[in-house]
């Protein structure tokens, strides 16, 4: 599954785990995504989306 959101195209972010000795390993940290079924235009989508722009009502979420 492709961790991006389908509205703002946030995905995945990489960097270090740093340790106290100054080890440094690779780690990625994933966005907070949910499926929904959201309201785009006339039709109704299965998306994925990410929390902020479901709070921000980018889009209208079906219930």
């Amino acid at each position: 599954m492709a961790r991006f959101c389908d509205i703002c195209g946030k995905g995945p972010a990489t960097g270090n785990n740093v340790s106290k000795s100054n080890i440094k390993l690779k780690r990625r940290w994933l966005p907070n995504l949910l499926k929904i079924r959201a309201k785009i235009g006339d039709s109704v989508q299965n998306i994925k989306i990410c929390t902020k722009c479901l709070k921000a009502k980018k889009v209208t979420k079906i219930v």
